[in-house]
């Protein structure tokens, strides 16, 4: 009977397998990874690690397939890696876009807003309620008026407080 089994730690059936699958594991793994050096390097590690282990297989198929799972997942992996350091790397490096405000602008923004609540004192009644988390059609609702009254009332009251403001007077942040 033949014996038809591969030892990945036998010499002749290593150099079988290396000589039959290398260039199949590399594409496999450049595919992945995009990165020749990377790839076979990656190919290499595996065929070392079926060495180590001594592995048999009951065909060459069967090393065959053992080697295309294991560079497959080593190259995913390493994919995956690439990108985790990429952005690592990009959050590091990148500079802070924040705007930090000079005093200057955080004393001009808290005049504005002081003098922006004086305005809205001097508003009448009914131009000044809030209902901040509310919609026009909501608002309508509560004050038994339409929607298009509350729109009417909310462009009345902005001009109004733009008259009291004046537009060169206060600080808008852009």
């Amino acid at each position: 009977m033949f014996d038809t089994q591969v030892y990945a730690a036998k010499e002749s059936d290593f150099r079988k397998i290396y000589n039959e699958l290398m260039s199949l594991l590399f594409k496999i793994s450049y595919r992945i990874v995009n990165d020749e050096e990377a790839a076979e390097d990656l190919v290499h590690d595996s065929l070392i690690k079926m060495h180590e282990k001594k592995l048999v297989f009951p065909s060459m198929d069967d090393a065959k397939y053992w080697l295309i799972r294991v560079v497959k997942n080593a190259s995913l992996n390493y994919a995956k890696r690439k990108i985790r350091e990429y952005r690592a790397y990009e959050r590091v490096l990148k500079e802070d876009q924040r705007k930090t405000d000079s005093g200057e602008t955080e004393l001009l923004k808290a005049e504005a807003v002081k003098y922006t609540r004086s305005a809205l004192e001097k508003l009448p009644v009914n131009l000044k309620m809030e209902y901040a988390e509310l919609n026009y059609k909501e608002i309508g609702r509560v004050l038994g008026i339409t929607e298009g009254n509350v729109k009417v009332r909310v462009f009345r009251a902005r001009e109004q407080l733009a008259k009291l403001i004046g537009e060169d007077d206060v600080y808008l942040p852009q």
